[in-house]
């Protein structure tokens, strides 16, 4: 009884960082939940006496147990249909997150870099890169030598930055700029919704070929807020809309019911003071883990 009592106090004292670790691996909130369940399992198993520090062996099991996961995922990825997007995943809520990630690790658009990532480049990348564990560590949960484990991290760290250069601002200063978005768009106003637009803005919407959403990116501010403009109109002639707000991924978003029944969330990315990304969630099975803020649902 008190090895077991031992076991599972361990494991949920940590359970926030290896949720993290293994959302950041795989961009699923389901599949991290899966991750964790077996790793538990396999955490019961292990002699506590012969583990000199539970924390990284803990996150040792998480990794594997994911790379085996996105490794699966692999070809399904390949043949989805239309843009593929990470689930949403609420950074703020009320009574505490159940993760640790609220910084731009967590952002969909660092998220969709680290797909181009190879999964052990990946793997390395967040165990490094995000929550600082030692390269030993690292090593250690992926198998590979030390100097094997710098040279993924580094290259991985070259993909990243070359893919991100800009810092996405944070929920607190984006607030300005999402009410502005909110208004134009509520509206239909085009121009004013066009001004609060970059240049380059880019809307990417994952209905997972089960529900209809754009199958190619949108680019450009005229083309962007015509379309927000028409779905969000579409969307009101489907039945009663509910809209709420929450964050998710460390952005502000917009969640949208229809007739009760969650539809989608929009996180907006903002950068330089204007959006420069909407990251539109339809498919229904990416939803399923997401409440509706202030509801029970």
């Amino acid at each position: 009884m008190i090895r077991e009592t031992a076991i599972e106090h361990t494991f949920t004292e940590n359970r926030r960082l290896l949720f993290s670790i293994a959302y950041e691996i795989l961009g699923s909130v389901v599949d991290t939940e899966d991750v964790l369940h077996d790793s538990y399992l396999l955490w019961r198993g292990v002699d506590l006496a012969l583990i000199d520090n539970p924390r990284a062996y803990l996150a040792q099991i998480v990794t594997r147990q994911a790379l085996g996961v996105l490794r699966s995922a692999a070809r399904r990825r390949e043949e989805y249909i239309g843009p593929w997007l990470p689930e949403p995943l609420a950074t703020e809520a009320e009574g505490g997150v159940e993760h640790v990630l609220t910084g731009e690790a967590v952002t969909t658009a660092m998220l969709l870099v680290f797909e181009k990532l190879t999964p052990l480049q990946r793997a390395v990348f967040v165990l490094r890169e995000v929550f600082a564990f030692d390269y030993s560590e690292i090593a250690a949960a992926v198998d590979k030598s030390e100097a094997a484990v710098r040279q993924l991290n580094q290259r991985a760290r070259d993909r990243v930055h070359a893919q991100r250069h800009t810092a996405i601002a944070t929920p607190a200063e984006a607030q300005s700029v999402v009410e502005r978005f909110s208004i134009a768009a509520a509206t239909g106003n085009v121009q004013a919704l066009m001004d609060v637009l970059a240049p380059d803005v880019v809307f990417l919407g994952d209905g997972g070929g089960v529900v209809n959403a754009v199958r190619r990116p949108v680019l450009g501010q005229d083309k962007v807020a015509r379309l927000v403009i028409g779905l969000l109109a579409k969307g009101q002639r489907m039945g009663e809309m509910g809209v709420y707000f929450g964050i998710y991924n460390a952005m502000p978003s917009i969640l949208a019911t229809v007739d009760g029944v969650l539809d989608q969330v929009t996180s907006i990315e903002v950068s330089g003071g204007v959006v420069t990304a909407l990251y539109s969630m339809r498919n229904p099975e990416k939803l399923s883990a997401v409440r509706i803020p202030g509801s029970s649902q």
